[in-house]
């Protein structure tokens, strides 16, 4: 028998009764009924192996609650406002205060949504070059939304305050240059008959469709590529020119008359207009972003551009550092009237420089104690990872000096290098001194042993989660033996590093530059498992996950699968990492990178469908002796084709009610009762189980129901030896983290017949994994080398790389004052390197 949880009593003195939130019968997600109390003002942290309930209960109950509670006192118009979670599944709540959730959000905003929008900095900046700029003789002072790219006052007037516009080149649409027209030399052009169409009104004009294109005129070629024309010639199929023009002397009709279009304008006009998004996104896949020739990227009118302070427009400001911007600025705060070319001003506005300056400087400085002092100010919110966006919003909290809040947060250190972990805490001891509770879902182990109280979720995930293991002080989750956390919080010191591998070959690159490498050279090891590390901002990502891919995949002459599904275009950097592979790319056969992004962007995408285990499922029924009798073929078993699925969810399972001011309602679909299929198909059994059925089972569930099918035991065990035995195989992928998502990647890429050394890359792979969980995924990881593959992850945790074969590490500090490589070598070598910001955390896992 499973021991029961163990919990620590609440103290039951009334003075202490007043000063705890109280959860009784929370049911959200796969919470099972749970009561627990936590202290307010103080640090609580939730911890829990990923998918044990921690986030249904921090986020789900607590903060989901006390939005409603805040909405239930604004008017109605006012909600619709606001993105409102749904109400919450718990019996009753008590001693709740107001919450702010500060959640991790990749790629949250817009392209039009920057670091210094969401701090306030930029209307900081905006309101000190409006009123204590240079302006050049004669021109009338600008207000301070002249200075902003999102109005029209300000924004450029051509690409509209984008700063690029999207446009194509010639090696994008004609991609190779030996090739003939006949051959799709012109890739961009459509595939099926309008391409044809398009070859044929060539040949009626003349132009020789069976030479080289590098062989055509210059003239020729630029007309076919960037032409905005659009004239109608007579087709003839079939024909060659010279017989077209016999037919036409002759007064032979053609099949049709067609209209010509140039191929730069065919993909603008494809991409704009086309109501297909997989036209769109072929016509994407010849599109690149360019700096706008009116603004050269700066993003504002020219009268905005004109006006200056310590040398530099308001664009060169922003896209200097946050770090720079205050130093820069720090004469202006500490009461200097001007700065460098600024005139002399006026007493009133001396003032108001003043105070804006220190009050910029004020807030960069809460910033840069949280490790984010490299950010440019222009820096799109799009390009942050999670921990950086919650770390941004979290300084800006602190600023705002509120008072008897609670804070809740998610994993407020991922992303953060343990160097500046301390600063973290810090400002979240800050907060809390200022009469704040602290609610944080975390699993790093420094930040939970310094929590006041602990609130322990588990034991495992799924369904096998869902309880509280324990709630109180740090010290008695020492005695909880069912809790996955304490094992690492009360762990020994002793050293983790095994023996490290010997490289089979190296990796080497020359001349990588991109973000803030420059002209850098990297040997990597290979048959080895590498881990890179440094400083939040050191260029980690810049060139595991960005330089690294792109160079080797040109080496290999392999393209990279870009998932782009869903981003703007115009947020994507200008431009392309510089620098090439100068050997030891032979024994290389492919490359693959293993990133956190979604797996797909519908709630029909799920963990069956991108593993391809459902198509093995859907096969199996359709080869049943009853599906065969009644003719029924796999795609009968799809809940995305109009055949087998519900008419009136249309495979959803489940139907949307829209109640305007409140939170919208989704309730089991009335007709399929929330199984997605019609009730013919569910008749078709395998041992009594209907496909529906197989979709509500967990991995662990379908492991055991097909464990003598070899086709999909293999499948289903690779995703349990991943950690991921607790989800269904139907959860829709929206419902997934990004560390699930990752881990259904590996999972799927470990499925596959892997011939020749491959190269594998992840960024930062354990972000949002519980310690258990990161020693299972590095078993993963670990046995890939084995195979005799190679491994480069970006990380911060020091247990990973700890236990890795060979360590770079990047710095020595953040944005301009990194993108060197300041130690290479084993991981007991680099423990001992005094300049390393990572050595002194390396060092007591490396003995």
């Amino acid at each position: 028998m499973p021991q029961r949880p163990t919990t620590v009593p609440v103290p039951s003195a009334p003075q202490d009764q007043a000063n705890f939130v109280r959860v009784r019968g929370a049911r959200e997600h796969n919470l099972k009924d749970v009561d627990v109390a936590m202290p307010r003002d103080r640090l609580v942290v939730f911890t829990g192996v990923s998918g044990s309930g921690k986030s249904s209960l921090a986020f789900g109950t607590l903060y989901a609650e006390a939005q409603r509670r805040y909405l239930d006192s604004v008017s109605p118009y006012a909600r619709r406002l606001f993105r409102q979670m749904p109400v919450p599944d718990v019996t009753a709540i008590e001693g709740l205060p107001p919450a702010i959730a500060l959640q991790q959000q990749r790629g949250t905003g817009t392209g039009r949504s920057s670091v210094g929008s969401i701090t306030t900095l930029s209307n900081l900046l905006r309101m000190l070059y409006s009123r204590a700029g240079r302006y050049p003789a004669g021109m009338k002072r600008l207000e301070a939304e002249s200075f902003s790219t999102n109005t029209p006052a300000g924004a450029c007037p051509q690409c509209h305050g984008q700063g690029r516009i999207m446009d194509t080149t010639t090696g994008l649409l004609v991609p190779d240059d030996s090739l003939s027209i006949r051959q799709r030399a012109v890739a961009a052009w459509p595939t099926a008959w309008q391409g044809q169409n398009l070859r044929d009104i060539l040949i009626t004009k003349g132009v020789d469709v069976d030479c080289p294109w590098r062989d055509l005129p210059q003239a020729t070629r630029d007309w076919i590529l960037y032409t905005d024309e659009t004239p109608t010639y007579p087709v003839y199929p079939g024909l060659d020119h010279a017989e077209i023009q016999r037919a036409i002397r002759h007064d032979i009709p053609p099949s049709y008359n067609g209209t010509f279009t140039g191929a730069r304008r065919y993909v603008l006009h494809t991409f704009a207009t086309s109501q297909s998004a997989s036209m769109r996104r072929r016509a994407e896949s010849f599109l690149t972003a360019t700096p706008c020739p009116t603004c050269h990227g700066q993003r504002l009118n020219p009268d905005a551009l004109r006006v200056t302070l310590a040398g530099m427009n308001i664009a060169q400001m922003t896209g200097q550092t946050l770090s720079t911007i205050a130093r820069t600025l720090a004469p202006l705060a500490e009461g200097a009237a001007t700065l460098d070319d600024t005139p002399q001003a006026g007493d009133a506005t001396a003032i108001a420089a003043h105070r804006m300056a220190a009050d910029l400087i004020g807030r960069i400085a809460v910033l840069e104690h949280l490790g984010l002092g490299y950010l440019q100010a222009d820096r799109s919110v799009t390009t942050l990872s999670p921990g950086e966006y919650q770390r941004l919003r979290l300084g800006t909290q602190i600023r705002s000096s509120l008072f008897g809040v609670v804070y809740v947060l998610d994993e407020p250190s991922s992303g953060l290098h343990p160097a500046d972990a301390h600063n973290l805490l810090d400002a979240l001891e800050g907060l809390k001194a200022a009469g704040n509770s602290l609610f944080i879902v975390e699993h790093n182990l420094y930040l939970i042993r310094r929590a006041d109280w602990i609130v322990d979720v588990g034991p495992d995930a799924g369904t096998r989660g869902g309880e509280v293991l324990y709630s109180g002080p740090p010290e008695g989750l020492r005695d909880v033996p069912l809790s996955r956390t304490a094992p690492y919080l009360f762990a020994s010191d002793a050293p983790i590093a095994g023996t490290p591998r010997t490289p089979t070959r190296w990796l080497k690159l020359a001349g990588v530059t991109w973000n803030n490498l420059h002209d850098l050279g990297i040997d990597i090891p290979l048959g080895c498992f590498v881990t890179v590390t440094g400083l939040s901002g050191s260029g980690k990502s810049s060139l595991v996950s960005q330089a690294l891919p792109i160079l080797v995949a040109s080496a290999l002459g392999q393209k990279l699968a870009a998932d782009t599904d869903g981003d703007d275009i115009a947020d994507r950097p200008v431009g392309t990492p510089q620098g090439h592979v100068v050997g030891g790319a032979g024994p290389l056969k492919r490359l693959v990178m293993i990133d956190q992004k979604p797996i797909g962007r519908t709630p029909r995408s799920n963990l069956a469908t991108y593993t391809g285990l459902f198509d093995t499922i859907r096969q199996m029924y359709a080869a049943t002796d009853l599906a065969k009798s009644r003719r029924y073929d796999a795609g009968r078993f799809s809940f995305n084709l109009p055949k087998g699925r519900c008419p009136t969810c249309e495979g959803a399972g489940s139907v949307m009610v829209e109640l305007l001011f409140l939170p919208s309602v989704y309730s089991p679909c009335p007709t399929c009762h929330g199984t997605r299929y019609q009730p013919e198909v569910l008749e078709i059994t395998i041992r009594g189980r209907s496909i529906a059925d197989v979709l509500d089972m967990t991995v662990d569930e379908a492991a055991t129901f097909f464990a003598q099918t070899p086709a999909l035991s293999a499948a289903l065990g690779t995703l349990q030896q991943g950690g991921l035995g607790y989800l269904k195989l139907g959860q829709p992928a929206t419902e997934l983290s990004g560390g699930e998502a990752q881990r259904i990647k590996l999972a799927t890429e470990l499925q596959k017949q892997r011939r020749g050394h491959t190269l594998y890359i992840l960024d930062e792979p354990t972000t949002g994994l519980h310690p258990a969980d990161v020693d299972r995924l590095q078993v993963h990881l670990q046995s890939l080398v084995d195979a005799g593959h190679s491994v480069v992850v970006a990380e911060h945790d020091m247990r990973v790389a700890a236990r890795g074969d060979w360590i770079i590490d990047m710095g020595p500090g953040a944005g301009d004052a990194g993108g060197r490589i300041v130690a290479a070598g084993t991981p007991q070598a680099v423990a001992h390197d005094p300049v390393s910001r990572t050595a002194p955390f390396l060092l007591p896992l490396t003995g």
